[in-house]
């Protein structure tokens, strides 16, 4: 379903500039923090950029220093609707002062029911459908197994090379990448079994990897033993490879044979970053469960599985649950999102922010040979930077670069992929026109600096 455009981003492209540097990346006080959380902060906690926040307002930063820089990082995905939008502040702080928690099973709540019944009114599904409420995207990847287990009665579960699921035991495992997520922490999970994810560039193409998993069921596993086969439509650490619309129909078909629950992680590509609100729209299939969390409260930490009635109710009373899960405040934030994308046009926005910064991005390709690769799908969007076109050797070392020089100039950029040699968007959808040229100009001075 599309959101309706309300309002318009097009501001004045001669409008002020937004980045202002008052000192060099990182600033004095930055630097004095990041020396502090040396010394009290576990080492695993390594920082990607070196900028403190001191508050942060639609797409923009500003740090300890008093420097204004754009987000194009937007909390690893968490940020949609931008920094601290204010329908979302309104939300959170009505519900703040009435109540915080309860345990929902415990004493429960209407905020819950109101959040389920929206989104399933917009989710793809179309036969009876219900959900559930957890904290992270972990949480709701491993609590969707557990509703695929519990419904068919089997124990394996196929996941894809470059996926990412989450970092608690079974998504740890379900994560494709060993480092630095798996590295030094198995044993991991049984009945994980991994299959090719097919993409343009590096391979295997969409009938091939679906004949590798066809065979996967006589080499590794039956078919009659797999509980659920869980995709993401666009994956996103794994460097924003978006599944071929073939290939999702032949996996539909798959699971439809073999009686499989088709999980779609939508962590990362829900909420409107696609161009719709669930990126499995885009492929015209129904998925059986869906997994949600990152932008679906604004930031603040909620997760969530939609899924069809019958698969959702094969759970036993008690199966899932926590302390936590589906918090008021967080549930109420998630409703003002939803109000804001619909009343903002953000599906249309992402569109549009897309349509711009993959031009931009072909034009850099084109100019600079080091680009192997534009891709992604809406304001989903990545480059991929490699030594050789001929070869395609990936070039890390040249993704880190670009996103320091990105830095010093004001723009906050991320790596992704499974060598991660690919700089990501996942920039605020109300960044305005002006915002949105400056910052691409800032990444094309860092990537003319870097690979002239």
């Amino acid at each position: 379903m599309q959101c309706p455009p309300q309002v318009s981003y097009r501001h004045n492209m001669a409008a002020t500039r937004t980045i202002e540097l008052r000192t060099k990346i990182p600033g004095p006080r930055s630097q004095e923090v990041l020396e502090r959380k040396l010394r009290a902060v576990a080492n695993a906690k390594t920082i990607a950029l070196p900028v403190v926040a001191a508050a942060a307002r639609g797409a923009t930063i500003t740090d300890v220093d008093g420097n204004v820089l754009i987000d194009f990082t937007g909390g690893v995905g968490c940020l949609n609707v931008g920094h601290a939008h204010p329908r979302v502040i309104e939300a959170v702080q009505e519900q703040a002062a009435r109540f915080m928690h309860t345990d929902f099973t415990v004493v429960p709540y209407e905020l819950y029911v109101s959040l389920a019944e929206r989104l399933l009114e917009r989710a793809p599904f179309s036969g009876p459908a219900k959900a559930a409420f957890f904290n992270a995207g972990t949480e709701a990847v491993e609590n969707a197994v557990k509703f695929a287990r519990l419904a068919t009665r089997r124990p394996a579960v196929i996941a894809f090379e470059g996926a990412f699921h989450g970092r608690t035991l079974l998504s740890m495992t379900l994560t494709s990448r060993p480092h630095p997520y798996k590295t030094g922490m198995g044993p991991f999970a049984p009945e994980v079994y991994r299959a090719p994810f097919p993409q343009d560039y590096r391979g295997p193409d969409w009938a091939s990897a679906l004949e590798e998993l066809k065979q996967l069921f006589v080499t590794q596993v039956a078919a009659d033993q797999i509980a659920a086969i869980l995709i993401e439509p666009v994956q996103g650490e794994g460097g924003f490879l978006a599944a071929p619309r073939a290939y999702m129909h032949g996996l539909r078909a798959i699971c439809d044979e073999h009686g499989i629950v088709l999980i779609v992680d939508e962590v990362q590509t829900g909420f409107a970053r696609t161009g719709k609100l669930f990126a499995i729209e885009h492929y015209g299939i129904e998925p059986d469960l869906i997994t949600l969390a990152k932008s679906i409260a604004g930031g603040l930490p909620l997760s969530g599985v939609l899924g069809k009635a019958e698969i959702m109710d094969a759970a036993h009373d008690g199966a899932v649950g926590g302390t936590y899960v589906g918090n008021p405040v967080a549930q109420a934030a998630a409703l003002a999102v939803l109000d804001v994308i619909d009343e903002e046009g953000l599906c249309d926005r992402a569109v549009e922010i897309g349509e711009t910064i993959r031009s931009r991005m072909l034009a850099w390709q084109d100019r600079f040979p080091a680009i192997g690769d534009v891709r992604g799908l809406g304001a989903m969007l990545a480059i991929e930077l490699v030594h050789d076109r001929a070869t395609k050797e990936p070039a890390p070392e040249l993704a880190e670069r670009v996103i320091s020089a990105a830095a010093e100039r004001g723009l906050l950029l991320l790596k992704a992929g499974i060598y991660s040699n690919c700089i990501r968007v996942l920039c605020p959808l109300v960044i305005g026109d002006a915002e949105l040229d400056e910052a691409l100009a800032v990444w094309e001075e860092a990537l003319a600096a870097t690979l002239h």
